[in-house]
């Protein structure tokens, strides 16, 4: 199978060369030289995935993310000059799978791409004799369709915040530290940059429970990680 992705940037530079590698590895690539054009093809075009700039004409990326995240769940790369926090932080907490800054190594974004497909799509995932629904409260999550519901009613979640939530309650009980979370999301090395986990878990609490601020599902243990809760009572809901 051969994924659609779209780039786009306003440097006609990167674009070739990232449509140069991307070929190479086997993906189809569509171009888009600003916001507008991209977000044309995104509604046009049934596209895998999308690597966005920041910086760009008409409409650019923090905005983009924005209207993607209102209307699908492809998985999401930031891309660009910026390398402060709070850009970082900003992308991520819009809905973006991963940033990369400026300038950068080809084959690092081709790898980071094959990782945010392979992990959204769950290409390595075959064992049948896992539970196909888990179950918890009102919160439903169907493995084998990616899907997740609060009230039968689905809940629209980017591809980090599913593979984060579809983690903890499969752990339902347990403890998970920062650097497991990382760890088996990113599949990378923890950094220690324990705000982008912290970004994608307060997301997921607006969106699974009743009040974010007072979660009864996804619990904060202080000093060692986050926990979803094995059994919620009908009262606490």
């Amino acid at each position: 199978m051969s994924y659609k992705i779209l780039i786009a940037d306003d440097e006609e530079e990167i674009l070739e060369i990232l449509e140069l590698y991307l070929e190479k590895d086997g993906f189809e690539v569509i171009k888009a030289v600003d916001g507008k054009k991209a977000w044309d093809i995104i509604n046009e075009i049934n596209i895998d995935m999308a690597i966005i700039d920041i910086m760009m004409p008409s409409i650019n990326g923090f905005k983009l993310i924005k209207k993607i995240r209102e209307n699908y769940n492809i998985p999401v790369i930031f891309l660009s000059a910026k390398t402060q926090d709070e850009d970082k932080i900003l992308g991520l907490g819009l809905g973006a799978d991963d940033y990369v800054t400026k300038p950068f190594n080809p084959l690092e974004v081709v790898a980071r791409v094959d990782a945010q497909l392979r992990r959204y799509y769950n290409l390595n995932y075959h064992n049948k004799n896992v539970e196909q629904i888990i179950k918890i409260g009102e919160i439903e999550l169907d493995i084998f369709s990616n899907i997740v519901k609060k009230n039968n009613k689905e809940i629209v979640l980017t591809s980090v915040e599913y593979k984060i939530l579809k983690l903890l309650m499969e752990n339902s009980g347990r403890v998970l530290t920062k650097k497991e979370i990382f760890e088996i999301v990113w599949e990378d090395n923890f950094i220690g940059d324990n705000n982008i986990i912290m970004v994608h878990i307060s997301n997921l609490r607006e969106k699974i429970e009743k009040n974010s601020r007072k979660p009864i599902y996804l619990k904060t243990i202080r000093g060692l990680g986050y926990k979803f809760e094995k059994k919620v009572t009908s009262n606490e809901e």
